[in-house]
């Protein structure tokens, strides 16, 4: 539509250009939300509203409450008084969340949510001396762009970077792709430590031992997250020649580890998190699992038993199996392997860990296995590193990437190529907390480029989570994007050379073009980021369709799932008694005022089967080159025998670990449904409870690191 305005002032005094299309979006929007007509009507009003828009304002710019004030005005003259009383609501709405978010200090022209501006607000935005923000997300996402965009320079100093700094910040202002935490908060500045995973190696001896622990703590005040594997440690009462006593064991080795992370806290902006690690053939493998027993103990790990192919051999032909001592390499004790798996399993379904790490599978697409042997990976498991190896991560909102109810895969080819682009770059322009992990880093250049937003993108489809069509959907796109990162990276190395350890790795084969990256996908678990995108965390199922999200002390939110509330206003059976009645429940199953076609399409994490969980990570892990963050959220009445069959199905369809979490199995959670939720809640005891940064997943603390 032509108007003679062409211009308009924002809220925040700034001048744009003047869009009248987008006020016929709007009026369309409240009218298909009404059901008064189908929405052809919206064109006609809004010609209306610009003729006098165009009357009002000659010579003179209109602001946005201009705007919306004549959108009110036409409504009502027209004879669309429920239209006007929707769009009235919906203004209110607005201008209260405008007025909440001065609360925490921050100017939001992208629109986010209230959320996404508290977790922006206390961890990413910048602040002065005196703790106040200096920044808004818009800013934000311009230093970050501009900080990366950098490294073109480092090999072309003709470049157009501003171009390159234009398509990055493009990308993550349009919330398409956004990368990891550390490069959120300190591109761009002093700090400069980009990178969100490291594996730090722990060898048999003290030195190495408080080595690896110093080495955590810098690594944690940057806001990384650090892999070990103890399997190296001599065992419990093993021999100590130097002091002729006995060896404490890595257990006791691993409390310090815990506590130097509880004292860190990584400034306050990120809380510290770790993965540990033990070889199940180690002799203490026993104490290993069974250490977080008790409530508190080592709460700053998630731990994992490394299980090799052999011990689930073992399991399955109900063999023994033997303990070897990693100082003598003799065999220490033999075990039955179905023992020790019970074992496993039991704690699993008691508190949540360990988990598994198929450590043979993870080694069998290790890309450079001449360099080194995987023995561990980041805290959340998705991406295996070698020893001193860092892995930045970025993911692409697949809930934007929807053109009439499917994948648009030419938009989707674009930002591949874009965030394949970024995170290379980020390898350059990196601070690197040490300089073992800057010389393997750069060496290998492993990023890590996932999805978020996926149970969105379904939903958009028509798509039931649990089903055959979500599988292929999910391992069709996951190929694409592997394809598409594969080119970019190829590009990238005839521009600027392979990744130096190219040769010798698996990509070095005849004729075989090469790689400026020795890997590409990694399916993290989001947790802020799509937090701060507005969407379902990772690859994960909707944790629910309308809950009380627990903003920050004080403030309590009833959120609804847009893509539910959108159906239900389409649908008629929206009501906000409705959706105070939903959170209050774990699901809609039995809520009868929803349509059976809703309930089926709107499934959440604890109406799907177990096996369902497991099969779509396995089906993502066929195309992804590391490995994929998945947890199987599993009600309270969960029996071991499920936890059981859920890791023997993740081996046979060949994921590289596997995470499980019994809904009530530890005290503290950031997920709380019903009656289950503790007191201290106040008002949202009762409800489906979330904590400000949950978005999906794991429901434990640590995970949302």
């Amino acid at each position: 539509m032509n108007s003679s305005i062409s211009q308009i002032r924002k809220r925040d005094g700034r001048i744009v250009t003047f869009e009248p299309d987008k006020i016929i979006a709007a009026i369309h929007k409240a009218i298909v939300s009404t059901e008064t007509e189908d929405g052809k009507a919206a064109e006609e009003l809004g010609r209306e509203v610009v003729r006098i828009l165009e009357q009002r304002f000659v010579d003179k710019i209109p602001g946005v409450e201009d705007v919306q004030d004549i959108v009110e005005e036409v409504l009502i003259q027209k004879g669309f008084a429920k239209v006007a009383k929707a769009y009235i609501i919906y203004r209110q709405k607005r201008s209260d969340v405008r007025e909440a978010k001065k609360i925490f200090g921050v100017t939001d022209e992208l629109k986010l949510s209230l959320n996404a501006i508290s977790v922006l607000e206390r961890r990413y935005l910048l602040k002065d001396e005196k703790g106040a923000v200096v920044e808004n997300p818009t800013q934000m996402f311009q230093r970050v762009a501009r900080a990366v965009a950098q490294a073109d320079l480092l090999y072309d100093e003709k470049t157009d970077v501003e171009k390159t700094e234009a398509e990055f910040y493009q990308i993550m202002r349009n919330l398409e792709f956004i990368p990891n935490s550390p490069t959120l908060m300190n591109a761009g500045t002093v700090m400069g430590q980009l990178a969100a995973c490291f594996v730090i190696p722990v060898d048999d001896s003290i030195e190495s031992i408080f080595d690896a622990v110093k080495n955590m703590a810098v690594i944690h005040k940057s806001g990384g997250g650090t892999g070990f594997s103890f399997s190296r440690l001599r065992p419990k009462g093993d021999v100590v020649k130097t002091t002729k006593g006995v060896a404490s064991g890595p257990v006791s080795f691993m409390r310090i580890f815990d506590t130097a992370t509880d004292v860190i806290k990584q400034g306050g902006r990120r809380r510290g998190a770790n993965m540990g690690i033990l070889r199940v053939d180690h002799p203490d493998v026993i104490e290993f699992v069974t250490s977080k027993s008790k409530e508190g103990f080592l709460s700053n790990f998630n731990i994992s038993v490394a299980v090799t192919d052999a011990f689930m051999d073992a399991i399955e032909k109900d063999q023994n199996y033997d303990l070897i001592n990693p100082r003598t390499r003799e065999s220490a004790r033999t075990l039955r392997a179905r023992d020790i798996f019970s074992l496993i399993v039991t704690q699993a379904w008691r508190t949540g860990d360990p988990g598994l790490i198929f450590i043979d599978e993870i080694n069998r697409h290790n890309p450079t296995p001449k360099i080194g042997t995987i023995e561990s990976t980041n805290p959340c498991g998705e991406q295996p590193l070698l020893a001193y190896e860092s892995c930045n991560l970025g993911s692409v909102n697949l809930a934007k990437m929807m053109r009439e109810g499917q994948i648009d895969y030419d938009k989707l080819a674009r930002i591949v190529r874009i965030a394949v682009h970024f995170l290379d770059n980020v390898i350059d322009v990196n601070k690197f907390p040490l300089p073992e992990i800057e010389a393997m880093t750069k060496a290998n250049r492993k990023i890590g480029l996932g999805v978020m937003g996926y149970a969105d993108a379904l939903v958009q489809m028509n798509i039931r989570y649990d089903s055959e069509e979500a599988l292929s959907v999910g391992e069709n796109i996951t190929s694409f994007i592997a394809e598409q990162a594969k080119r970019a990276s190829m590009e990238l190395a005839e521009k600027r050379g392979p990744f130096p350890n190219f040769t010798g790795s698996i990509y070095d084969l005849p004729g075989a073009p090469k790689l400026r990256n020795s890997t590409l996908l990694t399916v993290a678990p989001t947790g802020t980021i799509s937090i701060i995108a507005g969407c379902a965390s990772g690859i994960e199922p909707l944790f629910a369709i309308s809950y009380i999200r627990n903003v920050m002390e004080g403030t309590r939110l009833l959120e609804v799932n847009p893509h539910f509330e959108k159906v239900a206003k389409e649908r008629g059976f929206y009501s906000t008694d409705l959706m105070v009645e939903i959170s209050k429940r774990g699901s809609i199953r039995e809520i009868k005022e929803i349509p059976e076609d809703v309930k089926n399409l709107f499934v959440t994490a604890m109406d799907i089967s177990p096996e369902w969980h497991v099969r779509m990570q396995a089906a993502f892990q066929k195309h992804v080159d590391n490995a994929v963050s998945k947890t199987v959220n599993l009600p309270q009445d969960a029996t071991i025998g499920d936890i059981e069959r859920i890791y023997l199905l993740a081996h046979k369809l060949h994921c590289k670990g596997i995470t499980v979490y019994r809904y009530g199995s530890k005290t503290e959670q950031v997920l709380y449904i019903g009656s289950v939720a503790p007191r201290v809640e106040g008002e949202s005891a009762g409800f489906i409870s979330a904590s400000a940064e949950y978005a999906g997943g794991c429901m434990t603390p640590l995970c949302q690191s």
